[in-house]
């Protein structure tokens, strides 16, 4: 009695992160959250929920996202761009109940530090899929992959259907990230790094 409780009815906040460059499409995150926004507005979308979306990050491409942005018309998606200080992103991280990522790797082989930060402040994960990103984002276990704006779509029905009550795919990919971050650096490189340098693990 007189304390905080979550109301629930809240809506759902996905997070993602960019520098508003060509490496990153974001017009596949909006596409995808039209999509969702007809899903939940339908008969058959009375488990979803509202979903407030914040993008943090700031590069040459903002503002014509934001223009794009504008011009949404969503009654059950609400968009949000922000620039934050260093330390309120972990913050708003720590608050949110799914990321996105929409990282690829033009080489292949560099693994989105955005993952390792939403991981590390125990957040599951969207990611789109590239060549190596199967090394940090367990597809089902700690985040779910995607190709296209279409299966964004089919990942954000399946892990928030139920939300906040009966999220069972979301509860379980939380726990995949419980795991994920017991595994610590030093035990990586002893396990991955160590033997091609000759070494032994200790």
């Amino acid at each position: 009695v007189g304390g905080l409780a979550l109301r629930p009815d809240r809506p759902a906040l996905l997070v993602s992160s960019t520098s508003w460059t060509e490496d990153e499409d974001f017009g596949v995150l909006l596409d995808a959250l039209v999509s969702y926004n007809e899903r939940a507005g339908s008969s058959a979308g009375a488990r979803l929920p509202k979903l407030v979306c914040i993008i943090t990050g700031r590069g040459p491409q903002k503002a014509m996202y934001e223009k794009r942005i504008a011009k949404l018309d969503m009654q059950h998606v609400l968009v949000f761009t922000a620039w934050l200080a260093a330390e309120e992103y972990p913050v708003l991280l720590g608050t949110a109940d799914i990321g996105v990522s929409l990282h690829r790797s033009s080489s292949g082989l560099d693994l989105p530090m955005k993952v390792v930060d939403m991981f590390g402040s125990g957040l599951p994960v969207l990611a789109v899929d590239f060549e190596c990103l199967g090394e940090l984002v367990r597809d089902g276990h700690n985040g779910r992959i995607f190709t296209d704006a279409s299966t964004l779509t089919e990942r954000l029905v399946e892990c928030l259907c139920g939300f906040p009550e009966q999220q069972l795919l979301l509860d379980r990919l939380r726990t995949g990230v419980k795991d994920f971050q017991q595994t610590r650096w030093n035990d990586e490189w002893d396990r991955v790094a160590l033997p091609v340098f000759g070494g032994r693990p200790p």
